[in-house]
């Protein structure tokens, strides 16, 4: 077993869950783990190197402080690392902690019921390695000059990923997502690489720019090649959003081409848009004017149930640090039921993101509520070429189940 740079506490006033919890922390490759048998131990333990943690396992019920008074100071303090509640407590009472975790600005990422799993605590690990993917700027981010050079040689290239209607099993709309072409080099170099020093030295519009002109001009060509509707969405980053000309600029770019703004969706990540009155003018703007808006990668932030309600979404995408064994996860899966409530009463599109098995797939798909779901499993990313050949293969297999 692979070892993880995961320094972790675990708190809980039993000393028999923590053993039993570090041996198996240790089966797994967790080496650094700290026991503490008080919510105080644990927030002193902590305060002496607040960065150092990076996971943390609570337990409701403690004597002196509990779970609960425990997750609150740890919101008061800016915690950046992950927490887990070790509890058998009911659906309502996750669900109340969930909340409360969120609005504390404190990064919940499940419930361990007693007596502990050792597959949960692998699904749990597999979960926290997704959430720092959010957070990991890879070493070999390109440099502004290299970021210049595929800007003038034009290439930036869009990809496309379908999100399937989980009922019709139609693809429903079509992500397009940035690539800068490699030749000679191997793989086309991902956004994770490039887009943070993009947005450093003001060139994320030019990209955007040029990938939307060359993903317009395919989408012409999609539409006529999937015989349907189809809606096209694209990431707007913080900057962007800041800027109050970006609505203006979108809207003649796309009345230019005669793409009307039903057939669009802007989608803005969680982790880092809805900031600043700008950003949410922005926002408004463009859902006034009648384009889809995405809120990305939900559960990677700390946007609560209430501003769900108040902010003009048109879609949520959760995360797929939840939908990852949502199928023998009870805390994804009540953060799941929660979300299609929403989707329900305020007509709101569901898409479950990251789908990478079969049971991951069949769960989603068999539950009583419409979604979108996309992911590896469904399609990976592809061009234009590619993905048209993989919707004619979908098709085949679509219509062969439906006649079987």
């Amino acid at each position: 077993m692979s070892k993880h740079n995961f320094n972790t506490i675990i708190v809980d006033d039993s000393k028999s869950i923590r053993i039993v919890l570090d041996a198996s922390l240790s089966q797994l490759g967790i080496e650094n783990i700290t026991h503490c048998s008080t919510g105080r131990q644990a927030l002193d333990t902590i305060n002496d190197d607040p960065n150092y943690y990076q996971l943390i396992f609570i337990d409701l019920n403690m004597p002196e402080m509990d779970g609960m008074e425990l997750i609150r100071h740890l919101g008061k303090q800016g915690f950046k690392g992950r927490v887990v509640i070790i509890s058998g407590m009911e659906e309502r009472v996750i669900n109340l902690a969930a909340e409360i975790a969120r609005q504390h600005k404190v990064h919940l990422i499940g419930n361990i019921i007693k007596p502990i799993s050792f597959t949960e605590l692998q699904h749990t690990l597999t979960k926290l390695h997704y959430f720092n993917e959010h957070l990991t700027t890879p070493q070999t981010s390109l440099s502004k000059a290299e970021i210049e050079l595929a800007i003038h040689e034009q290439r930036i290239l869009p990809y496309y990923q379908p999100k399937v209607d989980s009922k019709k099993n139609q693809v429903h709309s079509i992500e397009v997502l940035a690539r800068i072409d490699n030749p000679g080099k191997g793989n086309n170099i991902l956004p994770a690489r490039f887009i943070n020093c993009a947005e450093d030295h003001d060139l994320i519009d030019i990209i955007t720019s040029q990938l939307l002109e060359k993903a317009i001009k395919d989408f012409a060509e999609l539409k006529q090649a999937f015989g349907h509707s189809l809606t096209l969405s694209f990431n707007l980053s913080p900057i962007q959003l800041e800027d109050l000309t970006t609505p203006t600029r979108l809207n003649q770019l796309f009345k230019q081409h005669e793409i009307q703004p039903e057939e669009i969706i802007i989608e803005v990540t969680e982790e880092l848009a809805l900031q600043t009155p700008n950003q949410l003018e922005t926002l408004n703007r463009l859902r006034i004017w009648g384009y889809g808006i995405a809120l990305d990668d939900f559960g990677t932030g700390f946007t609560n149930v209430t501003q769900l309600k108040q902010l003009p979404f048109s879609e949520i995408k959760i995360d797929r640090s939840f939908i990852t064994n949502i199928h023998n996860d009870h805390f994804s899966q009540v953060i799941c039921n929660t979300l299609i409530d929403i989707a329900k009463e305020y007509q709101v599109e569901l898409v479950a993101e990251g789908i990478e098995s079969h049971d991951e797939y069949l769960y989603l798909k068999n539950l009583n509520a419409p979604m979108l779901l996309q992911g590896y499993l469904i399609s990976k990313p592809k061009q234009k070429n590619e993905l048209i050949r993989w919707f004619h293969n979908w098709k085949k297999m679509s219509e062969a189940k439906v006649e079987g």
